[in-house]
């Protein structure tokens, strides 16, 4: 399983719709509006790294709300104690 962390830019005005869209993807597990440089942070899973690519390219990035996404893989997740 592959899982990456989206960075996503929106218009303005439109994060919570467009919070509400990821949250119907069945690939985005997680989503929050933040405040900062970032309208949105989406944590996505995959079977590869091309669906990653697939899930930013022709999902996320097609919403008419999203101007730009930063895609980060997750190398090595931390051990739960």
């Amino acid at each position: 399983m592959v899982k990456a962390i989206i960075l996503i830019s929106t218009e303005v005005g439109k994060e919570d719709e467009t919070l509400n869209e990821l949250g119907r993807m069945r690939e985005v597990k997680q989503a929050y509006f933040v405040y900062g440089v970032y309208d949105i942070v989406a944590i996505v899973e995959g079977e590869t790294l091309d669906d990653i690519r697939s899930i930013v390219v022709n999902k996320i990035r097609r919403l008419s709300s999203v101007r730009s996404t930063v895609t980060m893989v997750v190398v090595k997740e931390a051990e739960k104690v």
